[in-house]
């Protein structure tokens, strides 16, 4: 009776042990790379959070720097235009004294009996504005007897020199010319020898 309870419940081969090792074995691949899936997909997942935050940081960062760029423009705009309403103030305010001169020399001429003394007042509110001129930097532009210089001079008319020496030289001013911190703000209109 042992032999056929041996035959009925046959053990099994070594065929089936390894069948069935390899299936564990399969199983745990399965499960190793599934694993590895997760992990995987966990750091895609992280690495793309951190992207997307940077991007978001950057974007905030560049739309302050944009609003910055755009109120520093708008300021200079501001300050620009201040600046050129009231740049001619502070010369305005500085001549303001040599008109009350003019109105003090023209009430004088009404009851003066003396010529002379006239044309010293007059001399004298001339030589405050040539003052003036200078220390804002206007200076006259030289032509007796100077060498003719389209740089400086505009010549209105030719003659014949009165002598060699004076051809090509600026024989008389019809008007004077002036420099303002030495550009030329207006050209000497000038007769020339030739």
């Amino acid at each position: 009776m042992a032999e056929l309870e041996n035959e009925k419940d046959p053990q099994p081969s070594f065929n089936e042990e390894v069948n069935n090792d390899s299936n564990l074995g399969e199983s745990n691949q399965n499960e190793s790379k599934s694993d590895n899936e997760e992990s995987l997909e966990t750091d895609i997942t992280a690495e793309l959070e951190s992207l997307k935050e940077k991007c978001e940081t950057l974007h905030n960062d560049y739309l302050r720097l944009y609003a910055d760029f755009d109120n520093y423009k708008k300021r200079t705009l501001k300050d620009k235009a201040d600046l050129i309403k009231s740049a001619g103030e502070n010369i305005f305010n500085n001549m303001l004294p040599l008109i009350d001169d003019f109105e003090r020399a023209m009430k004088a001429m009404e009851n003066a009996t003396e010529v002379s003394s006239v044309k010293e007042g007059v001399d004298l509110i001339y030589g405050k504005f040539l003052n003036f001129l200078s220390q804002n930097g206007v200076k006259p532009i030289e032509t007796e007897a100077k060498e003719f210089d389209t740089d400086f001079h505009e010549a209105i008319a030719k003659i014949p020199a009165p002598s060699d020496d004076m051809k090509g030289k600026i024989i008389d001013c019809t008007q004077k010319g002036y420099m303002l911190n030495e550009k030329v703000i207006r050209y000497a209109k000038v007769v020339v020898g030739e």
